[in-house]
C-alpha cells in the first residue's frame, strides 16, 4: 500500500486554517449591510466626490445658476402666468384709489412676483377696510374684494371730525359736519369706546327731534345730551337711557325743556336738579323781592 501524502503545510509546521483577519474579512463579506455598502454606498461616495470636485470651480457654479435663473424666468413669464390689471370690488372710488396707492403695481407682471398674503395685510390695515380677499382670476386679473367699514357716528376730537364704525374703529376723516348730516355726532375722550351706548341714547332722544345737537362723553364715565339754546341733560353713569326717558316723559307732560333753563342734572337719581339761566334767575329774584314787599 502507498503511504498517504502528507500536507506540505503540515510538513512545514504551518497551520492550514485561515488567519484571524482573513476569517473576519470572509465573515464581513457575508454581511448583507456590508455588501449593500459595497454595491451602492461606494459608488455614491465616488460620484459625490467627483461632483464636489467639479463644482468647486467658481465659473462652473456661476454658469449653472445662470442657466437655472434663465429657465425659471422663461417659465414664470409665460402668458398664462402674467397679470395684466387690477380690479377692486366693494369699495368706493376714494377707497379704491387709496388701495391702489397702498399697493402700487406696474403691470404686466408675473403672478410669481406677487405676495398675495402681504398685499391683503396691507389693505386690511387701512382704516376704512374691514376685511379683504385677494386672488388672481383667470385672464390675468388681480381681483381685490373689499368689505368696507360702515360709519355710524361722527366723533369730534381735537384733530377734527372722524367717521367711526359701531366698534369704535376709525373709518376716515370728514372735512365738515354737513358732509354727513345723516350721522349722529359724539364728542369727548373715550366716546369711541362706547359707540353702541351712544347709539342707544340717540334712539331714546328721538322725541327731541332737531333740538338734539350731539352727545358728549364726560370724564370718560358718563354722557351729556347737548340741545340747542345751550341746554344740557346731564345723565348718570348707570342707566343713562332710562334717565333720559324720564326727562323726555317730564318734558312731554310739563314742557320742562321749553323753559328758560340751562341744565337738567340727573347724576343723582334720588335728587334731580334743574339749573335756570342767568336771566331766569334774576327775574325769579325780582319776583321774590316784590312778593315780600
Amino acid at each position: 500500500m502507498r503511504p498517504l501524502k502528507r500536507n506540505r503545510a503540515s510538513e512545514r509546521g504551518v497551520d492550514p486554517a485561515p488567519s484571524r483577519w482573513a476569517w473576519r474579512m470572509q465573515r464581513l463579506l457575508l454581511t448583507p449591510a456590508f455588501l449593500l455598502f459595497l454595491r451602492a454606498g461606494v459608488p455614491v461616495l465616488v460620484l459625490f466626490g467627483a461632483a464636489t470636485w467639479w463644482l468647486s470651480d467658481t465659473d462652473r457654479r456661476a454658469a449653472i445658476w445662470e442657466t437655472v435663473a434663465e429657465a425659471r424666468a422663461s417659465f414664470e413669464t409665460r402668458p398664462e402666468f402674467m397679470v395684466q390689471l387690477m380690479a377692486v370690488d366693494g369699495a368706493t372710488d376714494a377707497l379704491a384709489a387709496e388701495i391702489r396707492k397702498e399697493v402700487p403695481l406696474d403691470f404686466p407682471l408675473s403672478s410669481f412676483d406677487l405676495n398675495l398674503s402681504d398685499m391683503r395685510d396691507r389693505i386690511v390695515a387701512l382704516d376704512p377696510v374691514k376685511s379683504a380677499t385677494v386672488r388672481i382670476r383667470p385672464g390675468g386679473v388681480l381681483h381685490i374684494d373689499v368689505e368696507p367699514r360702515i360709519p355710524v357716528v361722527i366723533w369730534r376730537n381735537p384733530q377734527g371730525l372722524t367717521a367711526v364704525d359701531v366698534n369704535g374703529i376709525h373709518v376716515g376723516p370728514i372735512a365738515q359736519r354737513m358732509d354727513r348730516p345723516d350721522l349722529p355726532l359724539i364728542a369727548g375722550t373715550g366716546a369711541t369706546e362706547h359707540v353702541k351706548e351712544a347709539l342707544n341714547l340717540y334712539r331714546a332722544a328721538g322725541p327731541l327731534g332737531t333740538r338734539l345737537r350731539g352727545i358728549v362723553r364726560v370724564g370718560e364715565r358718563r354722557w351729556d345730551i347737548v340741545l340747542d339754546r345751550d341746554q344740557r341733560i346731564m345723565l348718570p353713569k348707570e342707566g343713562p337711557v332710562e334717565a333720559l326717558d324720564r326727562v323726555i316723559a317730564l318734558d312731554t307732560a310739563q314742557d320742562i325743556l321749553s323753559r328758560d333753563i340751562n341744565r337738567v342734572d340727573l347724576r343723582l337719581g334720588a335728587r334731580p336738579t334743574v339749573k335756570m339761566s342767568d336771566y331766569a334767575t334774576n327775574v325769579w329774584w325780582e319776583i321774590r323781592q316784590v312778593s315780600r314787599q
